[in-house]
């Protein structure tokens, strides 16, 4: 399309335009005028509502983004705790379960305790027994062969030496055998030898 051509058509539409403004009434001028201005404080109107939903949509999403990250980081705090309480768990298992052998190794150990002190007293009683038997009867057999031998013995020598003395009617003998060196038939005889034969 030539240059001449769009100028024509431009000037044909003002032309019509013209046309149609003197053609038209005034009040009919004032209507549109009226009914586009309205259309246009509307279109205003709308923008503003437009924008603030779309500053207000930015807000929530930004508000939104900045929850989500503060939930992931709450998140990943609560895992930190869970894993360090699990840690936790696990070795006061372990130390329970230390707890729990050593409960039970004790447990052992005091009923071997009763045990052996229940055998003690049994032992003791035994002892107790015996000294009450044994014992005055062992005194009174010293008794008899001092009355009947007269020889009073230290008993503090060594296990194969005899020591003591004899008291005899007019004189004390000492006495001093080593048995490792002589049979225990000589050791007899020579003890035999100091009982006097008079009655």
């Amino acid at each position: 399309m030539s240059q001449g051509h769009k100028f024509q058509d431009l000037e044909e539409t003002g032309e019509a335009l013209v046309a149609f403004i003197n053609s038209s009434q005034p009040e009919k001028l004032k209507q549109v005028k009226a009914e586009y201005q309205a259309l246009f404080d509307q279109h205003l109107e709308t923008r503003k509502v437009v924008a603030q939903i779309l500053k207000d949509m930015v807000q929530i999403e930004e508000s939104a983004s900045q929850r989500l990250l503060d939930l992931q980081e709450e998140k990943k705090r609560r895992d930190l705790e869970l894993e360090n309480l699990e840690e936790q768990l696990r070795q006061c298992t372990a130390k329970s379960q230390i707890t729990d052998s050593e409960i039970q190794f004790l447990q052992r150990e005091l009923e071997n305790l009763k045990t052996t002190e229940q055998e003690l007293d049994t032992l003791q009683n035994e002892v107790d027994e015996d000294t009450t038997e044994i014992i005055p009867s062992a005194v009174y057999v010293a008794q008899v062969y001092h009355l009947v031998t007269k020889i009073k013995w230290e008993y503090d020598t060594q296990p194969n030496i005899l020591k003591g003395v004899h008291y005899g009617a007019d004189l004390a003998t000492p006495i001093n055998i080593d048995t490792s060196t002589r049979s225990r038939n000589d050791v007899s005889d020579q003890l035999w030898d100091f009982v006097s034969t008079e009655w």
